[in-house]
C-alpha cells in the first residue's frame, strides 16, 4: 500500500455532513483516507460506529481518528490526568468498533516541568492506557502527535522515545508542526528525509509500512504555530516533502489539515502521483 490522501473530518464540499457522508464524499473525490474527527468529544455510539465502519468498508476508504483536545498527561490535577487516559480509551474503543488504524493525540502540556520529567510521566501514563486496550484485545495503533509549540510535549524526539518505550504506539508526525516549532526548519528535501530516516532507523519497518502523517501549510512565529494555511498560501516546500516520501517508499496515510480539506488532499495526492 503507498501513501493513501484523505482529510482530517468531513469534506467542506460534503451536502451530508455526518461521518458517513464523509466517507461518501471522500470516495467521489477519489480520495483515499479520513480522519474521524472526535476534538470536542466522543459524541457516537456503538451503532452509529458499526454503520460508519460499514460504510467505510464498501467505499474502501481508509479510517484513522483524533481524540479530543482535552487531553494532557502530565496535567496538575490527577483526576484531569485520569480523564485524559478515559479520553483515549474511549476514543480506542469506539474506534476498533468503526475498524480505524490509528487514534491520534496531543500528548501533554510541559507546563515548567523538564523535559525529561514530562517525558517520562507521558510514557507512564500512556502504558497504562496500553494496558487496558491490550487487555480488551484493542490493537488499535495509538499515535501521540508532533506538536506545533515549544510548551507542548511533541518534537520528533520525543515521540519516537514513546514509541519505542510502549508496544502499540507509533508517531503521528505532523510536518507543519514540526516546521512551527523549529520556527521554519524542516522544510527542505534533505530535512524532510532526516525525519524519515531517524524514525525508520529507530522504530523499523512496522514505521515504514504504517505511516500516520498530518500536512498542511503553516503560519509561525518565534513561540511556534498560530494556524493552518492552505499550501499555496505558506511557505511549505510539500513537493519535497512528498519526494522525500517517495524515496523511503513509507506506506501509510496522509491526512490533509488545511483549511481547504479536500482541494489540498486531492493536489498532494495528485503531486505525490506524478512523482510517481
Amino acid at each position: 500500500m503507498p501513501l493513501l490522501f484523505g482529510t482530517a473530518g468531513v469534506p467542506l464540499s460534503a451536502k451530508d455532513r455526518s461521518s458517513e457522508g464523509g466517507v461518501r464524499r471522500v470516495r467521489e473525490l477519489n480520495l483515499e483516507a479520513m480522519e474521524l474527527e472526535f476534538v470536542q468529544g466522543v459524541r457516537m455510539g456503538e451503532e452509529k460506529a458499526k454503520k460508519v465502519g460499514a460504510v467505510a468498508k464498501v467505499e474502501n476508504i481508509a479510517l484513522s481518528c483524533h481524540a479530543p483536545y482535552y487531553i494532557n498527561l502530565n496535567s496538575r490535577e490527577p483526576d484531569k490526568i485520569s480523564a485524559s487516559r478515559d479520553r483515549i480509551i474511549q476514543t480506542s474503543r469506539i474506534g476498533q468498533i468503526i475498524g480505524v488504524r490509528s487514534v491520534v493525540f496531543h500528548p501533554a502540556f510541559k507546563h515548567d516541568d523538564s523535559d525529561e520529567v514530562v517525558l517520562k510521566r507521558v510514557i507512564k501514563e500512556l502504558s497504562l492506557v496500553r494496558e487496558t486496550l491490550d487487555a480488551e484485545g484493542n490493537d488499535v495503533i495509538l499515535r501521540p502527535e508532533t506538536t506545533g509549540k515549544g510548551t507542548q510535549l511533541g518534537d520528533l524526539a520525543e515521540t519516537i522515545q514513546i514509541a519505542k518505550e510502549i508496544p502499540g504506539v507509533l508517531p503521528c508526525i505532523d510536518f507543519g508542526h514540526l516546521h512551527a516549532r523549529t520556527n521554519g526548519r524542516y522544510n527542505t528535501y534533505d530535512e524532510f528525509c532526516e525525519i524519515l530516516d531517524i524514525t525508520a532507523e529507530e522504530l523499523g519497518e512496522r514505521w515504514v509500512s504504517n505511516v500516520h502523517f498530518h500536512i498542511s501549510g503553516i503560519e509561525y512565529g518565534i513561540k511556534g504555530e498560530k494556524r493552518h494555511l492552505a499550501l499555496k498560501e505558506s511557505d511549505f516546500r510539500y513537493e519535497d516533502l512528498l519526494r522525500a516520501c517517495r524515496s523511503y517508499g513509507v506506506e501509510g496515510l496522509a491526512i490533509s489539515e488545511s483549511p481547504v480539506l479536500e482541494e489540498d488532499a486531492l493536489f498532494l495526492q495528485q503531486t505525490y502521483r506524478a512523482l510517481g
